[in-house]
């Protein structure tokens, strides 16, 4: 767990900075959709570590939700070729989500057992 909300605080912090990278780029960088997608990954992120940090029994929700926006966030960023700054953003992202849907895989076969 304390691998995944390191994961988690990083994606955070790498999001954030992100942000005003983009903004200072203009263009694609700063359109809406693209903003708007690094700021929800963000703050799902810093809510999943809080949760995990905790000791929620509600974390594996906030990790599921944070895996899927992760990836979405890394798959946005990663089309920005040649910037460094977005691709350390794709990468922490994707990190995130992998430890995320590890953490979320509980939840995901208590799932599986219901539908049976």
């Amino acid at each position: 767990m304390d691998v995944c909300i390191e994961a988690c605080l990083q994606s955070h912090v790498v999001c954030t900075l992100t942000i005003q990278h983009c903004i200072s780029q203009g263009g694609e960088h700063a359109s809406i959709e693209h903003l708007g997608l690094l700021q929800d990954c963000a703050e799902i992120c810093q809510t999943s570590a809080h949760f995990m940090l905790r000791g929620s029994p509600w974390h594996e929700l906030t990790c599921a939700a944070c895996a899927e926006v992760c990836r979405a966030c890394a798959e946005s960023c990663a089309q920005f070729e040649g910037d460094e700054a977005m691709e350390q953003c794709a990468e922490a992202c994707r990190h995130c989500a992998d430890h995320c849907a590890e953490m979320a895989g509980g939840m995901e076969e208590d799932e599986e057992e219901e539908e049976e």
